[in-house]
């Protein structure tokens, strides 16, 4: 995977849902091309659409060859990724943090 660009860092919203997908799609679009964390921490509710732009994100990331983790992610989105059974967001919320 990509280490040589500056990682970018995009902070999701409280609550991921149809209100916020659109603001979050541009976000990443503004950073494709960088490896990406993308802070979970703030996250009390992730609705489907909201995690269907995650999975896209993730997808296009793996294709671009650059990194892509979820970082500080709260208890709330990790019990929504379980219920939603995404396990593949899942072990990317629970990577070992950038040295």
């Amino acid at each position: 995977m990509s280490t040589d660009a500056e990682c970018a860092v995009v902070r999701l919203p409280s609550v991921v849902d149809l209100k916020a997908v659109g603001a979050l799609q541009a976000e990443f679009l503004a950073v494709r091309g960088r490896p990406l964390d993308v802070d979970a921490r703030d996250v009390t509710r992730l609705g489907g659409l909201g995690l269907q732009v995650l999975m896209s994100a993730k997808s296009t990331w793996r294709s671009d060859a650059n990194d892509f983790r979820i970082v500080e992610p709260s208890e709330d989105f990790l019990k929504a990724l379980q219920l939603f059974g995404a396990p593949h967001l899942e072990a990317a919320a629970l990577e070992e943090p950038r040295p």
